[in-house]
């Protein structure tokens, strides 16, 4: 194994949210989905500090009612419990109830208190949790223990899993980072059709997590979007367990940067991971906007572009149509100088000052039948940049959320 040094980060991209100290991970087939793995867990051997941030859909699934509260007791969590093929939104009070039924019976499982139990569900909504099979899975599910279970559990439309992880020196100590999310349809900014989980075995003080997770999260899942549609289940959580044993990591600590380097590394592999396997997606699209007035504005011009199925449709198709792009930097709500802004194409420069720029259509068009297509947009305006991540918008979207219940 690599030696760490100090001020580095180490990718780890076979790790995932077993690989910090302390956590073990499975999944398991209960019956919810027909064939496919449908329930998994994270369990962290002592209780960790838990940062968590939510959608913000204003129809929020019983899982995430329950997560919210039970977090804000003491700050911590001790498992998580997760399952697919049903969202378990839009059901009221039985809803909560059986949200509250998940946490209790794997809190009496594992022997820990039930507030240290979070619970997440995704999948169809206004669909009854089948609770029978649900607690005959809990009973069972310790027995498939296996990071690659939990990473199959959680997905639905995916046709990967996704997972990473990130070692780094901290203290003297090595502390590592993992994460796993799943997620490919009805994503779009502001928290998506997603769940992401991060683990580590980092020791590091509660608010500067949930604050460090809040600023991230708006760097990295808030900027993709494969459809534009917010769903009503998304979380991200993030357990610290503390088992490196490093000194507390606070904004004073001198290693705080490099936590926050690899916290971003873990959660931006994430969202890229998402945004690529988009249902039906055959590109990843990465977008960058650098000249900005403000910050606010790079992001919402770059997302702007990922989400407009104009953009995404002349993609799939190689279209080097980038009056898409310029038109939807022009409907962004941004205030611009259309007559200072530059386009480029991966390295073809496509607009220059807001006018065409002579192009070989075929080269561009070439450029656009790689699998990772870039983006730039010079506004010419500011200092301040963004970066969104998308995909194209191919037939294989309509087919399978034409019969996604189906």
């Amino acid at each position: 194994m690599k030696v760490i040094t100090k001020e580095e980060i180490v990718v780890i991209n076979d790790g995932g949210v077993t690989t910090p100290k302390g956590f073990t991970a499975g999944g398991m087939h209960c019956g919810i989905k027909r064939k496919r793995l449908d329930l998994g867990y994270i369990y962290s051997k002592v209780p960790a500090t838990t940062a968590g941030v939510y959608t913000t859909n204003q129809f929020q699934a019983a899982p995430l009612l329950v997560t919210q509260k039970s977090i804000a007791i003491e700050n911590k969590t001790q498992a998580i419990l997760v399952n697919s093929g049903n969202a378990n939104a839009c059901t009221g009070d039985q809803g909560l109830t059986d949200a509250y039924t998940m946490q209790k019976e794997f809190a009496s499982v594992l022997g820990i208190k039930e507030h240290f139990v979070s619970v997440t569900s995704t999948g169809v909504i206004g669909v009854p949790l089948p609770m029978d099979k649900i607690k005959n899975g809990i009973q069972q599910i310790v027995q498939y223990s296996d990071v690659e279970l939990f990473e199959q559990a959680i997905l639905t439309t995916d046709t990967i899993t996704k997972h990473i992880a990130v070692q780094l020196e901290i203290d003297g100590k090595m502390v590592s980072i993992g994460g796993a999310a799943k997620g490919s349809g009805m994503i779009h900014p502001n928290m998506a059709t997603m769940l992401g989980f991060v683990t580590t075995d980092a020791n590091i003080d509660y608010f500067e997590l949930s604050t460090a997770l809040k600023e991230i999260t708006n760097e990295t899942f808030n900027m993709i979007s494969v459809d534009g549609d917010s769903s009503t289940n998304d979380m991200v959580l993030v357990m610290a367990n503390g088992v490196a044993q490093n000194e507390k990591l606070t904004k004073n600590h001198p290693n705080w940067e490099l936590f926050i380097k690899g916290l971003k590394v873990v959660c931006e592999a994430l969202a890229k991971k998402i945004a690529r396997d988009g249902e039906g997606a055959t590109k990843l699209i990465e977008v960058e906007v650098k000249g900005a007035e403000t910050l606010e504005g790079a992001r919402a011009i770059g997302k702007t572009i990922i989400s407009s199925n104009l953009v995404k449709t002349a993609i799939y198709g190689t279209d080097p149509n980038w009056g898409r792009i310029v038109c939807a930097i022009g409907y962004s709500g941004m205030l611009i100088n259309p007559n200072l802004v530059s386009v480029s194409i991966g390295p073809f420069r496509v607009v220059e000052k807001g006018l065409p720029c002579p192009m070989v259509e075929e080269e561009v068009k070439q450029y656009l039948g790689q699998e990772n297509v870039h983006i730039l947009v010079d506004l010419s305006q500011g200092d301040y940049q963004a970066t969104a991540w998308g995909c194209d918008l191919s037939y294989d979207y309509i087919k399978i959320n034409a019969s996604y219940r189906t």
